[in-house]
């Protein structure tokens, strides 16, 4: 080829390359394949982090803070019994196809995830709403939703009315489940209360966030590109965010290193003191609201027995994971994270193996003996494994009893869960905002996300209570009680709190520590 032709080609090549770096994308490592793009009956946080793309409630979390800010109502007010809150929709709010957000539209939102038929997990959350639990049961008619607290006036205009006062009402509102649907959309692909339908796949969902669903390749990548008709679009610097559902924390290293990745979803543990001294300016340990624990299914003999159960919380040494992890996270003796929302557990379950050698003898193991071969459940992760083999060897060494490891897909292990088709499961929760309820109404009887058959009236009692209750010193004295009652029974076996540990390059800004996790990532730009 003549130089002269090789040069323009060289040239129109390098051209190519600075338009494709012009655009701001943003890559980032989200840990695994979403099951769906559907708000109101997903309950992974990685498919939150991508439901925070596409879709925007009445209120948002401000990421620093932790605090609700203005979303789709720019404004607010409650009655001077704190019964009644009256939202104000903005006018230029509209759906991605061009259609106006409408307070109907969150009310048939409300309605769609409140029916018993959807069967949402976290239906629970609506519950401060007005006769929306007896709606969820079955208790008011399906085609009754006039009885439930929930009124559109007028197209701007939504009212809820609630059975009792809550306090933290907004930070419930602002959480994905509020999220409003696009009706007309769900409904050209089914009924409303439908789960699983095409609607939410890449050319059929229509969204009211910063960013619309550009293209969905399973177990690749899912990319959210800039919506124009987002209210607050001029203030996006990003054209588009590309998710990478990577469960290989060491391949999502790599790729990283290699400038793929702007943000990892996690970092081994191991790799953390190399980062500390070589690149600390990749490396973020960030404050997260979270526990990582063990869920034992109490129907399944012998964890039908509160002692077994009891035996095996106790016989965990959280300070020899901790150091595992090499300090990222710290030990767990009890279940809320530590002043969560000005609140910290009293009761504090110790590691104590010779405790749990006479809890197990008493309930008829003496030294493991007779004890059936138990199996933990968890997703593909490195850290699950790392720590799950650790309690693994604790409870063969200390106790006599052998359990194994089942490794599963998070999309399987996850419908595991909710079936409690298990014997016990790794989990953790993020806080969805900063309250004690968020952890501790998860475990009240037929809870959504209960997921261990566990059942105590006295808890969900004082559950009950501490939610109708203003007065914050009485909920805390209310949430020791019950969080006392779920430590000593033991359905759970809470091991570390957790922390956002990940790489970050250096040209993303304003991606600011979020204790529960939560970026909107239209505030975020890249240099």
């Amino acid at each position: 080829m003549h130089v002269s032709k090789l040069f323009a080609v060289a040239v129109a090549a390098l051209f190519q390359v600075c338009i494709a770096d012009a655009e701001s994308i943003l890559r980032i490592g989200n840990g695994a394949e979403p099951q769906d793009m559907d708000p109101q009956t997903m309950s992974a946080y990685t498919d939150q982090n991508i439901a925070i793309a596409l879709f925007e409630g009445l209120v948002a979390i401000g990421e620093a803070t932790s605090q609700p800010v203005p979303g789709v109502a720019e404004r607010w007010e409650t009655s001077e019994d704190g019964l009644m809150w009256t939202f104000h929709l903005r006018a230029d709010a509209f759906w991605s196809n061009g259609d106006r957000v409408t307070a109907q539209d969150f009310a048939t939102s409300f309605q769609r995830i409140l029916s018993p038929a959807l069967g949402a997990e976290y239906a629970y959350m609506l519950y401060p709403i007005k006769n929306a639990e007896a709606y969820n049961t079955g208790k008011i008619a399906a085609d009754d939703f006039s009885k439930v607290g929930v009124a559109a006036p007028d197209a701007r205009t939504l009212v809820l009315t609630l059975g009792a006062p809550t306090p933290h009402l907004l930070s419930i509102v602002a959480q994905p489940m509020w999220f409003p649907i696009h009706p007309a959309t769900i409904l050209r692909f089914g009924r409303l209360d439908r789960r699983g339908t095409p609607w939410t796949r890449p050319g059929n969902i229509v969204s009211n966030g910063a960013f619309t669903l550009k293209s969905w390749e399973p177990n690749k990548q899912i990319t959210v590109a800039k919506n124009p008709r987002y209210w607050d679009a001029a203030a996006n610097r990003l054209d588009a965010v590309v998710f990478l559902p990577n469960d290989d924390i060491a391949a999502d290293e790599r790729n990283f290193r290699a400038g793929q990745v702007d943000i990892t979803y996690d970092i081994l543990p191991e790799k953390i003191s190399a980062y500390r001294k070589n690149n600390p300016q990749a490396l973020r340990i960030d404050p997260l609201l979270e526990t990582f624990f063990l869920r034992f299914n109490t129907k399944r003999p012998p964890l039908d027995n509160p002692k077994v159960r009891a035996a095996l919380a106790r016989a965990i040494n959280r300070d020899a994971i901790a150091r595992i992890l090499h300090g990222s996270r710290t030990p767990a003796r009890f279940y809320t994270p530590p002043n969560t929302g000005g609140y910290t557990c009293e009761t504090i379950i110790p590691d104590d193996f010779d405790a749990a050698r006479r809890l197990l003898a008493e309930a008829g193991y003496p030294k493991g003996r007779g004890f059936p071969r138990l199996d933990i459940q968890m997703n593909n992760d490195a850290v699950n494994r790392t720590v799950l083999e650790a309690i693994q060897e604790m409870w063969r060494r200390e106790l006599g009893i052998t359990v194994t490891l089942t490794n599963k897909e998070y999309r399987v292990y996850l419908d595991a869960q909710r079936a409690i088709d298990y014997e016990i499961s790794r989990s953790r929760w993020v806080g969805d905002f900063n309250d004690p309820i968020t952890f501790l109404d998860m475990f009240v009887t037929g809870g959504g996300q209960n997921q261990t058959h566990w059942s105590n009236a006295e808890y969900d009692r004082f559950i009950a209570e501490a939610g109708r209750a203003s007065d914050q010193k009485k909920r805390h004295e209310l949430y020791q009680r019950a969080e006392k009652i779920l430590l000593d029974e033991a359905p759970i076996a809470p091991v570390f709190f957790g922390a956002r540990t990940y790489l970050i390059s250096p040209r993303v800004k304003n991606w600011v520590p979020s204790l529960l996790g939560v970026h909107r990532y239209q505030k975020v730009w890249l240099e």
